[in-house]
């Protein structure tokens, strides 16, 4: 099985039914390359929501073979599953948000969180952290980063351009912050509580789930009741958002940080991905250096 999604790269050849592209487009890949087309979700472009949805890699494919991944000199894929990369926006940068920039965006239009003026907390500034901050910026939206890590303050608001900081831990400045927040994006997957979280919202506030933690939450429903406060989760978007997505990124000149790096540099970069050293995501130049 061959890992790899968020690929992006020059289309090579094309199929005889094939209206989308032309051989020579910048296009990507994305978490996605089918689904049953005939479901509900499938009809009002919510293919990640099929129940038969086929991911990148190492999902069951409809001939019963195993798919394979963009860790490859080419990959073959249906051309509903592939995006159009706009001429300004850096394939290297702009491959992370094939899965990430979808991951943060959907939740932040759905929810109503993308009008300009809202006060949106982001919890966790990494991989998907930091590029929610940059899409709710690029929305309008006041963005608290919400972290354990004091020292990420700094990168936060210097570099990534939001506008405030709180230590999750610092029960002082939480408690300062409480019903200051019109939404929140959770983006980890360590355990960890949501009660404080949720004490952040405002009246009708809304907290979004997108990690997957190991020990269940615990979520007594009195935090709910007393504030019409909803709890959600969304993953990743449609095809026709995830397009959208990348054109608002185009627009607005929004990319992950990313560190490139060569094939032959793999197995080090997951031994650093384990130390959490990488800011904030690992590109790999296959097209340049597999097999070097």
């Amino acid at each position: 099985m061959v890992p790899g999604h968020e690929i992006v790269g020059l289309v090579t050849e094309v199929g005889r039914n094939v209206t989308k592209f032309k051989a020579g487009d910048r296009a990507g890949i994305g978490c996605l390359v089918n689904a049953c087309h005939s479901c509900d979700n499938c009809k009002s472009d919510l293919e990640n929501y099929c129940p038969k949805a086929i991911v990148t890699y190492n999902g069951a494919d409809v001939d019963g073979t195993r798919t394979q991944g963009g860790y490859s000199n080419t990959i073959v894929a249906n051309q509903r599953y592939v995006v159009r990369i706009p001429d300004n926006l850096p394939l290297d940068a702009g491959a992370p948000l094939l899965c990430a920039g979808i991951t943060v965006y959907s939740p932040l239009k759905y929810f109503g969180l993308a009008e300009p003026g809202k006060s949106i907390g982001v919890v966790g500034l990494g991989g998907l952290g930091h590029v929610a901050v940059k899409f709710a910026k690029a929305f309008g939206a006041k963005v608290t980063v919400i972290s354990t890590s004091p020292g990420k303050e700094k990168e936060a608001i210097e570099q990534l351009g939001a506008d405030a900081f709180l230590v999750s831990h610092n029960a002082e400045q939480m408690q300062a912050a409480m019903g200051t927040l019109d939404g929140i994006i959770d983006t980890v997957s360590a355990t960890h509580q949501i009660v404080p979280l949720i004490s952040l919202l405002k009246t009708n506030g809304k907290l979004v789930l997108l990690g997957v933690p190991p020990v269940p939450f615990e979520l007594p429903s009195y935090t709910l009741l007393m504030g019409r406060k909803l709890v959600a989760g969304s993953g990743i978007g449609g095809m026709k958002e995830t397009q959208e997505m990348i054109d608002f990124a185009a627009e607005h000149n929004i990319t992950a940080d990313i560190e490139v790096i060569s094939m032959d540099y793999v197995n080090t970069a997951m031994d650093r991905l384990a130390k959490a050293d990488v800011r904030y995501r690992f590109v790999i130049d296959v097209g340049n250096t597999l097999g070097a």
